[in-house]
């Protein structure tokens, strides 16, 4: 029978590259859907909802607070404009006019990238510092804390750091030159799990909040992610993301997430909230996070290693070509399968490679991103058992093995 997909005339494809967001992210656990359509079947207070994902996240992650956000870059918008407006909702209501405010948000040039566009949606400024040496090859030296600490001004709502391991400077050496002057520091971490111990690794190096993606790793619905860390700016988070069409009586969130006594008054919709978050989003974030939490990753990795084992077994040799596996990675992580060409095979390229296996039926997305290196990437995650065996298939047939 037709899957829902084909039913509607969109074509599924196989997901060799990983559960990007352009992809549609991952394939949910039936323990995460069931969850879901379990949620879809009741009416709840949002705020409340929000305030128990708060506490479940907050022992999760070791941070004061946590907040389901609609992915990670909802959470960089929403973590910018809590640490621009704090709770002043005659603010919150004029953003993105941001004049009077501290509007300003330092990053290290190095971590610039299309995703702080939410940063700057809020109304803020981005203020780069530093010259990224070891990038360019002109030098081994990135930006550096002092560089940081030298442009905090009266007009800094904020220090974005972008978490990888190659990040420079050290998170620590960040928050303690941002704390000094009492300026917070969020980090984005939206890809950086695996490992799991990164849940809570950034909060216990200081950072004020961390924003992850609910869609990838932790295995939640797609379009969902969390934004973790101190009390007072989760508070602020989620009164300008709320649904606050309400009268002044009926609102009474709950004190744990929303603590009104220190208002004027409610705010008006905030600048968040177009970046709605539905419960079966919260709940089965939850439900994916828990089991996140709780899983022997060793277990999980070693199912992502017999994909790839499977693929690069029935791709077998193709003359000009070294498939091997990622042996980089730590256990924890994700094996990829990292295709050699030593020069064009069959007259293609790696991009060649990328583009006919898309262009096949049914389309295969692989990883490009070493394709100018000549190297094609497969990752596990979003395989499908008996799909490795297709993509190698795909593979002999695009290079004539």
């Amino acid at each position: 029978m037709p899957n829902i997909y084909e039913r509607i005339g969109v074509r599924p494809i196989i997901n060799a590259s990983g559960p990007s967001t352009r992809l549609s992210g991952g394939i949910l656990d039936p323990e995460v859907a069931d969850a879901m359509h379990e949620a879809s079947q009741y009416c709840v207070d949002i705020a409340e909802l929000q305030a128990r994902a708060s506490e479940v996240i907050a022992e999760i992650t070791g941070a004061e607070a946590g907040y389901v956000t609609s992915g990670a870059a909802a959470g960089l918008l929403l973590g910018t404009a809590a640490c621009v407006t704090g709770p002043d909702p005659g603010r919150m209501n004029r953003l993105p006019d941001t004049e009077g405010m501290k509007n300003e948000v330092i990053i290290s040039r190095s971590q610039r990238n299309f995703y702080d566009h939410a940063i700057r949606s809020v109304g803020v400024k981005l203020v780069e510092v530093g010259i990224a040496d070891r990038y360019s090859g002109a030098g081994v030296r990135d930006t550096e804390a002092w560089e940081i600490a030298d442009a905090i001004t009266e007009c800094t709502a904020a220090v974005c750091y972008v978490a990888n391991p190659r990040a420079l400077p050290p998170l620590e050496e960040v928050v303690e030159v941002a704390h000094a002057r009492g300026v917070p520091v969020i980090v984005d971490a939206a890809g950086q799990l695996p490992p799991r111990s990164n849940l809570q690794a950034y909060i216990s190096m200081g950072a004020d909040l961390v924003a992850f993606s609910g869609g990838k790793a932790i295995g939640g619905p797609q379009g969902s992610g969390i934004l973790c860390g101190r009390r007072d700016l989760i508070m602020c988070v989620a009164l300008q993301h709320l649904d606050m069409d309400v009268l002044k009586p009926q609102w009474n969130p709950p004190v744990t997430l929303i603590d009104k006594s220190i208002l004027p008054g409610a705010p008006h919709h905030g600048i968040g909230r177009p970046c709605k978050v539905g419960k079966e989003q919260i709940v089965g974030l939850l439900t994916a996070l828990e089991r996140f939490a709780g899983e022997h990753l060793d277990t999980r990795a070693a199912a992502w290693r017999d994909r790839i084992d499977e693929l690069v077994a029935a791709a077998g040799d193709i003359p000009g070509c070294r498939f091997t596996i990622d042996t980089d990675s730590r256990p924890s992580e994700v094996p990829m399968a990292v295709l050699k060409l030593d020069e064009p095979v069959a007259g293609k390229t790696a991009l060649d490679v990328v583009l006919a296996l898309q262009g096949g039926d049914p389309p295969i997305q692989a990883n490009t991103g070493r394709v100018s290196e000549g190297i094609v990437l497969f990752g596990p995650v979003c395989l499908k058992a008996g799909e490795p065996e297709r993509v190698a298939q795909r593979l002999r047939e695009i290079l004539d093995a």
